[in-house]
């Protein structure tokens, strides 16, 4: 890797603002917000809007949309081509 032209790559503390979640990783993101962490450090902190913890796929709110009748009354509807 060529020197100073990488951006920083460090901890940072993501914080979920649907849920509150907070997670601690590596990213290249940076903040003006900090946050103490478990451990005693302070971190920069990142607010996301959705992530794992508040996303419905994840959490296992997702609904499955039935596609087979969507189509079976479409061509009720309008009548089919074949």
């Amino acid at each position: 890797m060529k020197p100073g032209i990488h951006p920083a790559y460090g901890p940072v503390v993501f914080r979920d603002s649907a849920s509150g979640t907070a997670f601690l990783t590596r990213s290249t993101m940076t903040s003006d917000k900090t946050v103490e962490w478990e451990d005693g450090n302070v971190y920069p902190l990142v607010d996301v809007e959705i992530s794992s913890a508040s996303h419905p796929f994840y959490t296992g709110t997702a609904r499955v949309l039935d596609t087979a009748g969507r189509v079976e009354r479409f061509e009720r509807r309008y009548g089919s081509r074949r």
